[in-house]
C-alpha cells in the first residue's frame, strides 16, 4: 500500500512504501515503456506462425464476399493466385485451401474429391507454377464434396469408416500429384492417418507431410466456415459421432498419440481459442509440432464486433493470436492472416 508524501519537484503526487512493507520489487518497472516491454515479453508473434486458410470458388476473376464472415472471400482459381502471391510477399509461410463444390458436382459419395481437375487440384497447380517455394495444405476430408455435408460415407444414417479412409487416401494421392505439400485430414475417421501414410509412400510421395486434426471437436464455431463451403445447407444431421465431445480433454491425448503412432508429422487442435487447453496439453505431452485453427465462428465473433465498433478490431485480432503463442502453438491458421502480416510488418 502507498501513501501520499507531498508533491515532487515535477508537481507530481510522490508516492512512499507505508514503512511495514517492502517494495524492492516493482513488476511495473519492467512494464513503464514499449521498448522495456519489448525486451521482457515472453511470446512473440511473427509471420512465420501463419497458415491462411482460403475459399475456392469456380469461375474466373471471382472474389465472393462471405456474409457470415466479414472481409473473408471466396477466390476463383485466378484470383486465389493472386491472393498467394500477396501471401509470399508477406513472408506468410504457408496456405489452406478449401473449396465450395458446385452443388451439381456434389454425390453421396463425394467422387468429386477424386478428380483431377476439381477446384483443389486446378489451384494447387496455378499456385505452385507462379510461387513454387509457398506451402500448400490440402485439407483431406469429403464434406466439400458430398450431397449430405457429411465427411463421410453414409449407410443410412451411419458413416462408414473404413469405406471413407479408402476414399481419402484417393483423394490425398490425388492433391499430392497436384502440388499440395502438406495433406490435413480433416475427417476424424479412425486409422485414416496410417493409411494415407501408406498411399502416399507408395506413389512416391514420402516427402508430402501430414497434418491431422487429431483434437477435432464438434462445434457449434464451425457455422460461417460451412456457408463458405456450400455445406450449411446440405448437412444431414450432425458430426458427433466422428467429431470430438467438447467435454473431454484425455480422449484428445489419446487422438494425438494414435496419429503421432500412425505417421503424422504434425497435430491440429480445431477449434482454437475455445480449445486453449488442448493446445497446451498437446504441447507439454508430445512436444511436437503442434497448430491451432481460428476457425470461422471465432474470426466471426471478432471481425463482427469490430465492424460493430463492439471492441477495437486490430487490438482484438493480435490478442487472439498471441493467445494461441502462449498456450504453446507452433503456427495457427487464421482468417487474419492477411491482416496479421501486414500489421506485423509494419511494426
Amino acid at each position: 500500500m502507498l501513501h501520499r508524501v507531498e508533491d515532487d519537484r515535477n508537481g507530481r503526487p510522490e508516492q512512499r512504501p507505508r514503512a511495514h512493507l517492502e517494495l524492492s520489487h516493482r513488476p511495473r518497472r519492467n512494464r513503464k515503456s514499449e521498448w522495456a516491454r519489448r525486451l521482457v515479453r515472453e511470446n512473440v508473434l511473427t509471420t512465420d506462425d501463419l497458415i491462411w486458410p482460403m475459399f475456392l470458388v469456380e469461375g474466373s476473376g471471382r472474389r465472393d464476399a462471405i456474409a457470415s464472415m466479414p472481409g473473408v472471400d471466396r477466390f476463383s482459381v485466378d484470383e486465389a493466385v493472386r491472393a498467394a502471391v500477396r501471401a509470399r510477399e508477406l513472408d506468410i509461410p504457408a496456405i489452406a485451401l478449401f473449396p465450395n463444390t458446385a452443388p451439381t458436382l456434389r454425390d453421396a459419395i463425394g467422387s468429386e474429391a477424386l478428380n483431377d481437375q476439381n477446384l483443389v487440384c486446378q489451384a494447387c497447380r496455378a499456385i505452385k507454377a507462379e510461387v513454387p517455394d509457398l506451402g500448400i495444405v490440402a485439407d483431406a476430408a469429403l464434406d466439400p464434396y458430398t450431397s449430405h455435408g457429411h465427411d463421410g460415407i453414409m449407410h443410412g444414417e451411419e458413416i462408414l469408416n473404413d469405406a471413407t479412409v479408402d476414399l481419402l487416401v484417393a483423394q490425398a494421392i490425388n492433391q499430392a500429384r497436384s502440388g499440395a505439400d502438406i495433406i490435413a485430414p480433416s475427417d476424424m475417421m479412425d486409422g485414416r492417418v496410417a493409411a494415407i501414410r501408406a498411399g502416399l509412400d507408395a506413389e512416391g510421395f514420402d516427402d508430402v507431410q501430414i497434418m491431422s486434426y487429431a483434437a477435432k471437436y464438434a462445434s457449434a464455431f464451425y457455422g460461417p466456415f460451412r456457408d463458405a463451403i456450400g455445406t450449411s445447407t446440405t448437412l444431414i444431421g450432425d458430426k458427433r459421432t466422428y467429431q470430438m465431445d467438447s467435454a473431454n480433454s484425455d480422449e484428445a491425448m489419446r487422438e494425438v498419440a494414435h496419429d503421432l503412432a500412425e505417421g503424422a508429422d504434425m497435430i491440429m487442435v480445431k477449434p482454437g481459442m475455445p480449445y486453449l487447453d488442448i493446445v497446451q496439453r498437446v504441447k507439454a505431452e508430445f512436444s511436437v509440432p503442434t497448430f491451432a485453427y481460428q476457425v470461422s465462428g471465432e474470426y466471426a465473433m471478432i471481425a463482427g464486433a469490430a465492424r460493430n465498433g463492439w471492441i477495437d478490431g486490430p487490438r482484438a485480432m493480435m490478442e487472439s493470436l498471441i493467445a494461441f503463442k502462449r498456450a504453446g502453438a507452433d503456427g495457427i491458421l487464421t482468417y487474419f492472416a492477411l491482416e496479421a502480416a501486414e500489421r506485423l510488418r509494419a511494426g
